[in-house]
């Protein structure tokens, strides 16, 4: 099992965000504290799925302390994640939608640290009433 350090921040007027320094890009928010760690794992989940689909290396994690050395991170609140252990193959579908909704599943899953494909999934899956980790299809637009 391998776990990653997230932070979670608040800056005023905003809502909680959350930040992976082991994984630049890797970020998300949520409204509330719970909200912000549920979207942590999603978004970590993505992440690792886009890294292995790209052939990337997943890279360590780092050490709580090596991460709170980092001035930037000290006034967050530090998380472990855990990553998914394995990834399931992702099926490049096509679809066709009003431009309006898509523009607006865009704008969410951005805001939200997601990709379209990731959104859809996870729209599907609460919908199914299922419980599985998201994974980011290959084609995010």
């Amino acid at each position: 099992m391998t776990e990653y350090i997230a932070i979670l921040h608040k800056e005023a007027e905003s809502d909680f965000g959350v930040s992976f320094p082991d994984l630049p890009g890797c970020v998300t928010a949520g409204r509330d504290l719970d909200e912000a760690r549920a979207m942590a794992e999603e978004a970590l989940a993505l992440h690792v799925e886009g890294l292995i689909e790209d052939g990337a290396q997943l890279p360590l994690p780092s050490s709580l302390e090596t991460i709170m050395r980092d001035r930037r991170f000290r006034d967050g609140v530090a998380v472990l994640v855990e990553a998914p252990a394995r990834t399931k193959r992702s099926i490049r579908v096509n679809v066709t939608l009003p431009e309006a909704d898509l523009e607006a599943i865009d704008a969410y899953a951005r805001d939200h640290g997601l990709t379209r494909s990731g959104f859809l999934a996870a729209a599907a899956r609460r919908t199914l009433g299922r419980s599985d980790k998201p994974r980011k299809g290959v084609a995010d637009r």
